[in-house]
């Protein structure tokens, strides 16, 4: 028996077994009851100096490596949105290059990939309405000419200097008249992204820290979907509430304007449920997936998807129901910091050769933190070879001083 050295928070160390994998096989066809995409990380050189506001330094090979493995696992790939570190340390230059990089791989392995649009290579914290107007489309077009969907991402430039409501219409009205493709609208919440508070309804720095309204921000969103039918093909939902994701989607469902506009869900809190919908009593309907979670569990995603596929909605709860505990304790608060449990999850199951981030966001997260990652990810069987995990694990404890030299095969 293998086992796997753990440690909490008040530095003791416990032994756990270490569990053979799921043994998920890779769909023989393309998946059908879910529309799924993985929101993709960011791995850097390892010798690149990935410390706090230095420009990302690609490992392309590893990078573009991961997105191909989500094809081969029948997902889809979000690409240069937040989990690959828009606004954390993604620069203008690095995130162009992988949105073609991006682009190209779709192509060559026929998968579907979205990217980002926002506002982000502009330099100034401040601009106005028509500034960012001009800078989302300017990133909009160049998506377009990569042949990537574009994700109409909530703009840091945009929560900033918006009064009301009618400035966010306006904004999405200008930049969605000029899309040649259905956009995807993402709203991210303030725990991704304290700075987005208020998105919606008025500027972000009026909000002094107040809970957000998403009962009134809802209506906005509806309202611009409705104005732009033709041009919005879903929304991508992160507020880590399943009611007004629920709220939302069946009001899209209800409004003859809106009813082919899919819901993504966001929420890696709750995605169980969200996805799996009316199969498993959640709400009417059910919603597809654009989860950065699904980057850290893909083939247990995957064999979800494919049970869902089978009609056996029992067996989707029980492979994919243990990953929330996992999702829930990678996407702790503070939530900003869940790349570092997506990247830490990718190097335990070698899908990079060290564990380093663009930006030194590898040391956003503390030993206990990660152990209890190790933990649940042993426990829902997301380890895809669990006894190269338990090696970098374990030496990972090793260099910093716990042993785990001791423990038991």
């Amino acid at each position: 028996m293998s086992t796997l050295r753990l440690l909490d928070a008040a530095g003791a160390v416990t032994d756990a077994e270490l569990r053979e994998g799921g043994g998920y096989t890779r769909p023989s066809a393309p998946l059908q009851s879910r529309v799924a995409y993985a929101a993709a990380h960011v791995v850097p050189k390892v010798h690149a100096d990935n410390t706090p506001g230095r420009p990302a330094d690609i490992d392309w090979d590893s990078t573009l490596a991961f997105r191909r493995n989500v094809y081969s696992w029948g997902l889809g790939v979000a690409d240069a949105m937040d989990t690959a570190q828009r606004n954390m340390g993604l620069d203008a230059a690095a995130t162009r290059e992988l949105i073609a990089r991006s682009a190209e791989v779709a192509r060559e392995e026929g998968g579907s990939v979205v990217v980002g649009v926002n506002t982000d290579h502009i330099a100034e914290s401040h601009i106005s309405l028509e500034q960012v107007i001009d800078a989302y489309t300017a990133q909009l077009h160049f998506t377009e000419e990569q042949g990537a969907g574009p994700v109409l991402m909530a703009s840091r430039h945009l929560a900033r200097v918006a009064e009301n409501a009618d400035d966010y219409r306006r904004v999405y009205r200008e930049v969605l008249s000029s899309a040649t493709v259905p956009v995807v609208l993402h709203w991210l919440g303030p725990a991704f992204d304290p700075e987005l508070a208020g998105y919606f309804t008025s500027s972000s720095s009026s909000q002094g820290g107040a809970p957000d309204d998403w009962q009134a921000a809802s209506a906005v969103l509806l309202d611009i979907i409705a104005e732009n039918p033709d041009k919005v093909a879903g929304v991508k939902m992160s507020l880590l509430n399943a009611e007004s994701e629920i709220s939302v989607r069946e009001r899209l469902h209800s409004q003859e304007s809106t009813q082919g506009v899919r819901m993504f869900t966001g929420d890696d809190f709750n995605y169980v449920g969200l996805i799996g919908g009316d199969t498993v009593g959640q709400g009417e309907g059910h919603s597809d997936a654009l989860l950065g979670a699904f980057a850290a569990i893909t083939p247990v995603a995957s064999a979800a998807i494919q049970a869902l596929d089978a009609g056996d909605p029992a067996r989707y709860l029980e492979i994919l129901g243990p990953t929330e505990e996992l999702s829930r304790q990678v996407f702790a608060t503070p939530t900003f910091y869940y790349k570092t449990g997506v990247a830490f999850l990718a190097w335990l199951n070698g899908h990079q050769p060290a564990f380093q981030m663009v930006g030194g966001l590898h040391s956003a997260r503390s030993l206990p933190h990660l152990s209890r990652i190790v933990e649940l990810a042993n426990d829902s069987l997301a380890l895809e070879n669990p006894d190269l995990a338990r090696e970098r694990w374990h030496g990972m404890l090793r260099l910093n001083g716990i042993d785990a030299g001791s423990v038991a095969r």
